[in-house]
């Protein structure tokens, strides 16, 4: 491989055990993560996990306990040494967009470009101006935006001194449902034409999933899954994971000879000791319905195992779907089915319901 070849895949940004405490209590707990030249990595997880106080560390405004920050393979931040947040190449936005109400929109944008020529600093306004589409309102203040424009204005001014990386912190959140998916695909085309490496906070999943190349995935100030999207959706770590990122169904089971036994039929439990009791997780698309003809039910297939019995307890249209409840007949839980398009059976109608085996997870049951 040629040393342009390493160079290119070597991490922008670097994380190594960052650890930080307030009154004794572990907020972001040994956090370890890297970042490439024009990557998406997402830190995703609850509100409270420590996922901004990571950045914050990785920003420089606050200080780790523990731990170190490189840029470009020179440590920014470590034990001794702690440069300033202006010194790291960083570029920072927020979910308020910290505009100065009192400065223009080229005003804003040039902000960060004190001790370059002013030709210098006006070319920079222009080009980043353009580049999200707001050059025609460079002498409008803050107040005259909608907030879209002020969002276009807030990437415009953290792109302007070209930082090597970029830190985004919920930058969407306060956005109207309507503009929040244009202006994140403009915002991602202005990042990867500028290759820059793009560290992004945020709670949404749907969110983590459009933008991501990595979704980092925290809680209680650890990051307990890493990995590509599709990766993470269809393979979580644990059931707390695979309900993050959709609503889910729970069968309680327990093993015996590697297979657990439910009224769906038996699950792999690989690896799992006799005795041991586990959560069988799927999501509500792939539970598949069929109409009790004869009181039999349909014949199980390997794909779909055993059918058990359930009766409609509700059915709300969601525009593109179907949701539908059921109570089953073997012991009274909830099982929730997702149908594409329109499917309401009426309360009291029982149904056959089918598992898709090969979209079940197994997980050792946790304590509580």
């Amino acid at each position: 491989m040629s040393a342009a070849a390493d160079l290119s895949d070597a991490p922008r940004l670097e994380v190594r055990g960052l650890t930080r405490s307030y009154g004794g209590v572990a907020v972001v707990d040994d956090v370890s993560l890297s970042v490439k030249p024009g990557q998406v990595t997402c830190l995703l997880g609850p509100s409270g996990c420590g996922k901004s106080t990571t950045l914050r560390m990785i920003a420089g405004v606050d200080r780790q306990d523990a731990g170190a920050v490189l840029v470009d393979g020179r440590e920014v931040s470590g034990p001794v040494h702690h440069t300033p947040p202006e010194e790291r190449g960083i570029g920072l936005m927020f979910q308020d967009f910290a505009l100065f109400p009192h400065l223009t929109v080229a005003q804003n944008v040039g902000f960060g470009l004190r001790g370059l020529p002013r030709s210098e600093v006006a070319a920079r306004v222009r080009e980043f101006l353009g580049k999200v589409g707001m050059g025609r309102f460079e002498g409008q203040y803050p107040h005259q935006l909608s907030g879209g424009e002020q969002q276009r204005v807030a990437l415009a001014r953290a792109l302007a001194p070209r930082p090597r990386i970029m830190l985004m912190d919920e930058p969407f959140s306060g956005l109207d449902d309507r503009l929040r998916d244009g202006i994140r695909d403009e915002t991602l085309d202005v990042l990867a034409a500028e290759n820059t490496a793009v560290l992004l906070v945020t709670h949404e999943p749907a969110e983590a999933m459009r933008m991501a190349d990595e979704i980092a995935l925290m809680r209680d100030g650890r990051i307990v899954q890493r990995g590509s999207p599709y990766n993470i959706y269809n393979a979580p770590v644990d059931r707390e994971a695979a309900g993050f990122f959709s609503d889910i169904n729970v069968l309680e089971g327990r093993v015996q000879g590697a297979l657990s036994e439910t009224p769906f039929g038996q699950f792999l439990a690989p690896g799992q000791p006799d005795g041991t009791p586990v959560d069988i997780v799927f999501r509500p698309q792939h539970l598949r319905i069929d109409f009790d003809r004869d009181g039999r039910g349909p014949h199980p297939t390997p794909e779909t195992g055993t059918p058990a019995r359930g009766v409609v307890q509700r059915a709300r249209f969601m525009g593109s779907e179907s949701l539908v409840e059921f109570r089953m007949d073997f012991d009274g839980s909830i099982l929730t089915a997702k149908v594409p398009s329109v499917f309401l059976p009426k309360p009291g109608m029982a149904l056959w319901l089918m598992i898709r085996r090969d979209r079940c997870f197994v997980f050792p049951r946790k304590a509580g």
